[in-house]
């Protein structure tokens, strides 16, 4: 059957209303922008005079007649000069424009994105921090994350940055196995490839998560601010210490947290283990240490790796001894037990005589073992003395006679270490990729960080004696006499380097022949 048309009357009235709305909806916005100035400061009136009722609601009533007393005051003042009401009104409708404009909402809490993962890590976190038996847990599935979550930040990628959580009393938050767990679990809601930072206030059942910036990898070789018996073996995190040196990052000039280990008489750490992974910069550290105490000390240097990374010390002021070779390293360490013992008695004679102690006993010596385990295996093979059983009297009477000793080793051959050296290299530090397994066996303390799986040479943590785990970047030290090292880093290590003793040619081969007859 056909669809008979609407009556004429019908359609002819439902366009006109139509537009008679459009018309009117047209008027008011015409008359809302006409009136816009009108309606602001009616707005900011009213929220004066709400303001003003709130205020004198608040007044106590023996300081109400005052106040009248003072307001009636000013409005004579103002009635009395000239063009004074106009101004008073000019002032009160500006104050009132000003109070009632339009103001942008600003959004205060997390976006869709930033409360879906906030919900998502707080739904991870209910197995491990809720019982059965709590009658009112404060982890539960579908409860509220706002409850646990005090504060939180997030970065420019939308990632949590920061965040600070509760956690109920009875978590054994003074477990270390309890807290990596929560720790892991954390490091992996929250984006890996960042390096987290974990404090733990365990008598405010509190824990605070935040992202730690990277470490500086364009601090290079310098001279550095310190006094005779300080060495700076890196830089950390800023509040990680309680001082700072000006030091050239790059083309700038900065104040850097530095890593300070204190040597001599009364230094609690006399000695220093090294260990990291090839190419993780434990020759780096090596070489700038011995860098900064060519200023002031001598330097007896053994390589076991035998690549010649300390070519550019060969016969430098101050520089006793560069061995690669087991013959040399057991002459050199030899020597350098008796130089100890030596020190030790002309010490002891001048005391017992009442005079100071000798200038030559008081000039420190550095003895720095590179890789000492590969000597160890050269003189089992060839049934000779291992290196590091000279080691004992410089390790144990090292501080006493101004001797300090610094071995860089390989979590590889950590094992072949005598206790000698484990026992008195109080200064610990770890370079390179390790797993926090592997940092606590070196330093004795996990770290209080995640430690990610690529990091720079140079990159790592340290521990002076029983202080805190330090993250730790090392000043660029490379090998000025390789090919790859830049120009930059070249120069600088040049520029640290003492002057020569005697010129390679300086003496003719005519002279090392024996005359005839």
């Amino acid at each position: 059957m056909a669809r008979r048309p609407l009556p004429r009357i019908l359609s002819s009235s439902s366009a006109s209303i139509t537009r008679s709305r459009e018309i009117a909806r047209t008027a008011a916005d015409s008359a809302t922008d006409v009136l816009h100035p009108l309606i602001t400061i009616s707005r900011g009136l009213r929220k004066l005079a709400a303001g003003g009722r709130l205020k004198w609601a608040s007044l106590p009533k023996e300081r109400r007649g005052p106040a009248l007393f003072l307001a009636a005051a000013c409005v004579l003042v103002v009635a009395l000069i000239p063009y004074g009401p106009l101004l008073a009104l000019i002032t009160v409708m500006a104050a009132a424009a000003w109070k009632g404009r339009e103001r942008v909402p600003v959004q205060t809490g997390p976006g869709e994105a930033e409360t879906g993962r906030l919900q998502s890590l707080y739904e991870a976190l209910v197995p491990y921090f809720s019982v059965p038996e709590d009658p009112a847990p404060l982890f539960a599935h579908g409860g509220e994350w706002d409850k646990a979550f005090s504060d939180y930040e997030f970065d420019a990628d939308g990632r949590i940055s920061t965040l600070r959580m509760k956690y109920p009393a009875y978590f054994t938050d003074g477990e270390a196995a309890s807290r990596a767990r929560i720790e892991q679990l954390l490091h992996a809601k929250s984006g890996r490839g960042r390096e987290y930072h974990f404090a733990w206030d365990e008598e405010g059942n509190q824990l605070v998560m935040s992202v730690l910036p990277a470490l500086s990898t364009s601090i290079a070789a310098q001279p550095f601010v310190t006094t005779p018996g300080e060495t700076v073996i890196g830089f950390t995190d800023a509040g990680a210490v309680q001082r700072t040196m000006p030091v050239t990052d790059g083309e700038e000039t900065c104040d850097a947290p530095p890593v300070v280990w204190r040597t001599g008489a009364r230094s609690t750490e006399p000695h220093l283990l090294v260990v990291g992974e090839p190419g993780s910069g434990t020759t780096t550290l090596l070489r700038s240490i011995a860098l900064q105490t060519l200023r002031y000390g001598d330097v007896l240097i053994i390589e076991g790796s035998g690549t010649g990374e300390y070519a550019c010390l060969t016969g430098r002021s101050g520089v006793l001894a560069v061995e690669c070779g087991l013959a040399g390293a057991l002459a050199t360490l030899e020597w350098a037990a008796h130089e100890t013992e030596r020190r030790l008695i002309s010490a002891n004679r001048a005391r017992q005589a009442g005079h100071p102690a000798p200038e030559d006993t008081k000039r420190p010596l550095w003895i720095l073992l590179d890789r000492p385990s590969i000597f160890g295996h050269l003189a089992a093979a060839d049934g000779r003395t291992d290196p590091q059983q000279l080691l004992q009297v410089p390790l144990r009477h090292g501080r006493a006679a101004n001797v300090t000793v610094v071995v860089a080793d390989q979590f590889d051959t950590l094992d072949t270490l005598s206790d000698t050296v484990r026992q008195h290299t109080r200064a610990r530090v770890v370079l390179g990729p390790a797993s926090p397994e592997q940092v606590e066996s070196v330093l004795g303390a996990p770290p209080h960080t995640t430690p990610t799986a690529v990091v720079p040479p140079g990159r790592g943590y340290a521990r002076l004696g029983t202080g805190p785990v330090l993250r730790l970047q090392v000043p660029a030290t490379p090998d000025p006499y390789d090919d790859a090292t830049s120009e930059a880093h070249r120069q600088a290590v040049i520029d640290l380097l003492p002057e020569r003793q005697v010129p390679l040619d300086s003496a003719p081969v005519e002279a090392a022949v024996p005359a005839e007859g």
